[in-house]
């Protein structure tokens, strides 16, 4: 199993890359200011480490993650499975009375330092086994949690975004003792699901299109759907989009769904509705804050169209 394939390397991918092998260093990034730093293992669960740095003044890479999966057929006690990622975008405030953080503790502080949050997350073959042990592994998904694949491997992909609220929740909550295990298990347990789907759904696309029968079809593809996610408060159309990826528009629309199984519109409707639930509940933004950061011109527009995702009106989310 190699690394998922997406196109062009953002700025900065190759350093990401080895933060995110350095994650479990002893000595932590060596250049970088430790901020915060947290390491725990929950009982009947995994050990997890969160490690907040400086950002240095130049930084300006994507958020990953990675993917490493270690067997050994000598010892299958020893087999286990770790997530690490690397995030940014975050400020780090000291001045923990200024009430600014309230609401927003990631992004509306003031407080100087921008910064760089990594985390890693160890699941042994022993914890993994209470979910498969009665279940029949006929697919890779399954076969990766039993340690059925014969194989080492390790691959990096950019988060979706059902992964970043999963990420800042573990670094914003104000849980503490028995309740912060339970929230923070129920976190990780979410981060382990999205990311066995992300690597596996990328090996097992089967593309029978003719057009995406080349290397480049299938770049073009997966590029569509990470502009989307990257840019989902900025609404395009078929037709900007298939120029970004320099693909026929009318190719695309096929393509995009013979690969994920849906429209561009329904996919990029349904991640924004999601954003969007994210940001009124989780967040306590206003949803007239809601609808301007998703690219809607009015907020009956919005409200409309969240009405007809989820059954409920914006407003009574807050309620």
């Amino acid at each position: 199993m190699t690394g998922v394939q997406t196109c062009a390397l953002p700025i900065f991918m190759t350093e990401v890359q080895e933060i995110l092998k350095q994650v479990n260093s002893a000595q932590g990034l060596t250049g970088w200011a430790l901020l915060y730093s947290k390491e725990q293992r929950i009982p009947g669960s995994t050990q997890y480490k969160i490690r907040r740095y400086q950002a240095q003044d130049a930084w300006g890479a994507e958020d990953m993650g990675m993917f490493v999966y270690h067997y050994n057929a000598q010892k299958p006690k020893d087999n286990f499975v770790e997530l690490r990622f690397c995030i940014s975008g975050n400020r780090y405030c000291e001045n923990k009375v200024c009430g600014g953080c309230n609401q927003l503790p990631t992004t509306a502080c003031v407080g100087p330092l921008r910064t760089i949050d990594v985390f890693s997350f160890h699941f042994t073959s022993t914890f993994l086994h209470q979910f498969v042990h009665n279940v029949k592994t006929n697919n890779k998904k399954d076969a990766i949690l039993a340690f059925k694949y014969n194989e080492n491997f390790s691959t990096t992909f950019p988060l979706s975004l059902t992964m970043r609220p999963a990420l800042d929740a573990l670094l914003n909550h104000s849980y503490s003792g028995s309740l912060e295990n339970i929230f923070v298990n129920a976190k990780i347990h979410e981060l382990l699901v999205y990311s066995v789907e992300r690597i596996v759904e990328e090996k097992e696309t089967v593309f029978t299109c003719k057009f995406l029968a080349d290397e480049r079809g299938k770049q073009s593809i997966y590029q569509a759907r990470e502009y989307l996610l990257q840019h989902i408060g900025d609404p395009i159309t078929i037709k900007e989009l298939s120029r970004k990826v320099a693909m026929n528009e009318c190719y695309l629309k096929k393509g995009f769904k013979e690969v994920y199984g849906t429209t561009i519109f329904d996919f990029y409707q349904q991640q924004r509705m999601e954003h969007a639930k994210y940001l009124l509940y989780e967040k306590s933004l206003s949803v007239t804050d809601v609808s301007a950061l998703l690219g809607y011109s009015s907020i009956s527009h919005f409200s409309a169209a969240f009405k007809k995702h989820t059954g409920l009106k914006p407003c009574e989310l807050l309620n």
